[in-house]
């Protein structure tokens, strides 16, 4: 039995599901560059939907990437705050695996794996490989951040020989259409309804963690060390 509370914001969709005991309710919206503006006021819409407060929820979860670098700020740090305030311990949720989860969800007769890819920019994809395990997924490969060429040539995909269905923006770069998948999906985003399903697995297993330690993943440090060193840089010369 567990109330949990997921939210994300790690891309351009923004999301917030409840899940009470197995049963979902979810608000969902694209919403790029607004996700400040959106977020809170969703939780709000949700948690006054179903009657509840912060302090009724066991935990709270969230898309915590990989992602866009801002995207994955703003929802921890909301996340962040909402759990010190209700005193709740945290569930961080892979973004890749929700949206496979989310694919199979929707197309339930498919039993092929997926391989999900996020565009990471600089000429690099969030790479994760999934197959279906029961009601949620299993994790075939450990995330990365890779060039589609890279991964092309890679192992595991060529061990699978183009038998798995390709899904996530990730795979509008060129390199990657040499791979004859099944079939390809671009338009999929992750979504909370999800996070929250894969959320109330891991309450279950007591995988959370305080609010302080609820911190994005970003897969490539360097990069995310980089943007906050030129912020600190361009805020010393306002001293």
């Amino acid at each position: 039995m567990s109330l949990i509370l997921a939210l994300d914001t790690s891309t351009d969709a923004c999301s917030v599901a409840l899940n009470a005991d197995g049963v979902i309710t979810s608000l969902f919206e694209l919403a790029a560059k607004s996700h400040t503006q959106r977020l809170l006021p969703m939780v709000d819409e949700l948690l006054h939907t179903k009657g509840c407060e912060l302090t009724d929820l066991d935990a709270i979860a969230f898309g915590r990437g990989p992602g866009s670098f801002t995207g994955l700020r703003i929802c921890a740090g909301i996340v962040q705050g909402l759990a010190f305030g209700a005193n709740l311990p945290v569930i961080p949720v892979s973004t890749l695996e929700a949206m496979a989860l989310g694919f199979y969800r929707t197309n339930p007769a498919i039993q092929l794996p997926l391989g999900v890819a996020l565009d990471a920019r600089m000429n690099e994809v969030y790479w994760g490989l999934f197959s279906r395990a029961g009601e949620l997924v299993d994790s075939l490969v450990t995330e990365q951040v890779i060039s589609p060429d890279v991964l092309v040539a890679g192992v595991e995909v060529a061990n699978l020989k183009g038998d798995f269905i390709a899904i996530g923006p990730g795979w509008h770069y060129p390199a990657m259409q040499a791979l004859a998948v099944v079939n390809k999906v671009i338009d999929v985003h992750p979504h909370a309804e999800n996070m929250a399903l894969i959320a109330a697995k891991l309450f279950a297993e007591g995988k959370v963690v305080s609010a302080l330690e609820a911190q994005p993943v970003y897969l490539r440090d360097s990069v995310s060390w980089q943007k906050r060193q030129r912020i600190r840089d361009s805020n010393d010369f306002l001293v």
